[in-house]
This record gives structure tokens, C-alpha cells and sequence, in this order.
């Protein structure tokens, strides 16, 4: 079938609006109109070469859809099923999975470094016959994807599809690190460093497991309004002050700091910014080539521990519908994080705001 889709041909861009064939779905995948994604800072990584991917690849990994066609063996959904697609598609067999930590999937590594989907195949072709790659297993910025069903968790048909692709990476990654990674329990004190989708839905997520204090850091002020909206109790401009700014905020140091913003520099702020017997988590995707300084005896002697956290640490098809049933209750208003709505046509203006600072989260609607 004939689709349409924003494909990266080169690093730096722009990204680029063409039309593609997609082979139908093969065994253990389904067919996908996709209704919205979302644009993420992990999208402009590869877009401007921190994350170096196989090109040309169709981009977006933040996607939510209906299911239209499922293929052979794909027995975990039916035609008309609303879906959130995640970017680990999980085997659910290698060692990782098994063990309960399907963020680092063995098989789904795999396949998402080399740009296909989960059962190693690309089911994108341009009218030259070139077969791009696919982004992450989900390829969401195109009217219709391609996945394996194992990208794919179930969620509610009223649930607005704007919303919905929040819950597969924003709301995943952010709510995750905070309550699963981090450990956010009542009356921490706690600092989020990154102030865009993640980092908000890191927020939200502290306030709802009943931090006492959390200290927003972002150099946007208008990000730092948006936080104190959602529950902020502090903001700190970011910049050389910012660890002591937090320090001081908290007694001496946060319980649990959070850091989004895959800058290296501001990971030692967070790890600084944090006291002892706390827990620094990052979620952020630095460059591959960036090294971090850090004082080695504060490990021991503060007995402090800093965490990296993937997707959250969180198993989609179970933290999905409880983080949508939070959403539903109030304690996650993730809908405060959509900044814009755009069109597949609008894309690359949607990337210039996210580099600027300027949004928080953008959803292509389709």
C-alpha cells in the first residue's frame, strides 16, 4: 500500500515528505494507521548526528494508532484496536525480558541499532526500490506503520490518540524514572534538571508519588512557569549556580534528582546537586564521545548512587494502562504537555521550536 512519511536522507536534514510503498505486515506484526506522534529530543539526535543511525529512516517513535491489519500469528490484537507504540519492541524471552527488564531487550537493541523491525526486516520502500530504515521499530511519522506487535500495548478507545502517543516515551520515560528508577516516595525532596516532555512528566510523576518539594531547573523561563503550574514548589534558572541554588533549597542537597537533558555537564550538576544517601537517575542521551567528572568517595562516603534509566525502567503493556489510569484520575494531567499540534507537512518547523527551547511537546496529528 502507498503511504506518506517524513524520511531523514543525510544527517542534519531536513527531514523530507515522500511517498512510500509499505509492504503488508509479516508474521507476528500488525498494520498501523497512525493517528499521532510526537516529537521527541531522541527524533533531533539522529536528525542532527548525536545518534548515529542507518540512513535514509523514517523517523518517530512517540506514535499512537488503530490497528487495520494484523499478520499472520499476531494474535495479541484485533482489527480496530487503539494502540500506544513504544520504542523497545520487547521479545519477551532473552535473558532481559525474562528478568522483568524488557527496556533492555536483547533482540529489540538489536534491531533498533540496525533500523528494522524486531524480526529483522524493513518493510519501507521509496519508488526507487531504496528501503529506508525504520526508527526505533515504530517509524511513526507517516500516515501507516508497520510493527511488530510487540511495539504495540492496548489502551482505551476513548483515550484521545493525541494523549495516547504521550504514553509511549514522554509519560514511559519521565513517570518512569521517577517512580520506578528513582523511587520517588512521600516527602522526598526531589529536582528535576530538563524541563520538556520527560522532565514534566518526571514532575508530574514526583508530585503524584507525594514528594514534599520538587525543584525545577530549565534555562527557558517559560518551561519553569509551566512546572511551577504542575506542581513545581521551586524553579532554578539552570546555569553555574544551579547546584548551589538547589542545595540550598533543599537542606543540603535533593533525595532524588532526575536529570532529562542529555547534556553532560548538567548530569554532574544534577549528580552535585543531589545530598547524601540520595539517588541521582538520568534519562538523557548525551553524545557517545561525552565523559563525566565526578568525586569518587561521595559513592561510598555519602553512600550515594547514580542510575541510568531506559524507557523508564518500565514494562509497557503493564506501566501503560497504569499510568493512563492515573491520567484518567487526574494524578498524571499529561495533556498540560502538548505545546503545539502540527501536520505532517509542518514537521521540520516542529524540530526548529524543539532545538530552540521553545516547545514542550508537539504531536503530529494525522
Amino acid at each position: 500500500m502507498k503511504t506518506r512519511g517524513a524520511v531523514l536522507t543525510e544527517v542534519g536534514g531536513p527531514l523530507e515528505v515522500l511517498d512510500l510503498e509499505l509492504d503488508p505486515p509479516g508474521a507476528g506484526e500488525l498494520l498501523v494507521k497512525v493517528h499521532a506522534t510526537g516529537l521527541c529530543h531522541s527524533d533531533l539526535s539522529v536528525i542532527d548526528g548525536s545518534r548515529l543511525r542507518p540512513l535514509p529512516m523514517l523517523l518517530g517513535h512517540e506514535a499512537a494508532g488503530e490497528v487495520v491489519e494484523t499478520g499472520p500469528g499476531a494474535s495479541d490484537f484485533a482489527v480496530g484496536d487503539r494502540v500506544v507504540l513504544s520504542f523497545v519492541p520487547a521479545c519477551g524471552s532473552c535473558r532481559r525480558c525474562v528478568s522483568g527488564r524488557q527496556a533492555l531487550c536483547e533482540p529489540g537493541a538489536a534491531a533498533n541499532r540496525a533500523g528494522t523491525l524486531l524480526g529483522g526486516e524493513r518493510r519501507l520502500r521509496l519508488p526507487d526500490g531504496t528501503r529506508p530504515h525504520h526508527h526505533l521499530g515504530v517509524s511513526g511519522f507517516a500516515e501507516y506503520a508497520v510493527v511488530s506487535e510487540k511495539s504495540a500495548t492496548l489502551v482505551p478507545a476513548d483515550l484521545p490518540f493525541e494523549i495516547a502517543a504521550l504514553f509511549g516515551c514522554a509519560v514511559l520515560t519521565g513517570a518512569g524514572a521517577a517512580f520506578y528508577s528513582a523511587g520517588v516516595a512521600p516527602g522526598d525532596r526531589v529536582a528535576v534538571f530538563g524541563l520538556g516532555g520527560v522532565g514534566l512528566a518526571a514532575l508530574l510523576a514526583a508530585r503524584a508519588a507525594g514528594a514534599s518539594q520538587i525543584i525545577a531547573v530549565d534555562v527557558v523561563a517559560h518551561k519553569r512557569e509551566l512546572a511551577r503550574k504542575l506542581g513545581a514548589t521551586h524553579d532554578v534558572a539552570g546555569g553555574p549556580d544551579a547546584v548551589e541554588e538547589v542545595r540550598s533549597s533543599t537542606g543540603g542537597g535533593a533525595d532524588k534528582v532526575i536529570d532529562t537533558t542529555g547534556v553532560a555537564a548538567v548530569l554532574e550538576q544534577a549528580y552535585l546537586a543531589t545530598g547524601a544517601g540520595g539517588t541521582t537517575v538520568t534519562v538523557g542521551l548525551p553524545h557517545p564521545d561525552r565523559t563525566i567528572t565526578l568525586p569518587a568517595l561521595s559513592l561510598v562516603a555519602e553512600e550515594r548512587t547514580l542510575k541510568g534509566s531506559y524507557l523508564g525502567s518500565c514494562v509497557p503493556r503493564r506501566d501503560v494502562p497504569r499510568f493512563v489510569d492515573l491520567y484518567r484520575a487526574g494524578q498524571l494531567p499529561v495533556q498540560e504537555l502538548l505545546s503545539g499540534r502540527l501536520t505532517l507537512d509542518e514537521i521540520n518547523a516542529g524540530f526548529t521550536r524543539l532545538a530552540s527551547g521553545e516547545a514542550v511537546r508537539q504531536v503530529v496529528v494525522l
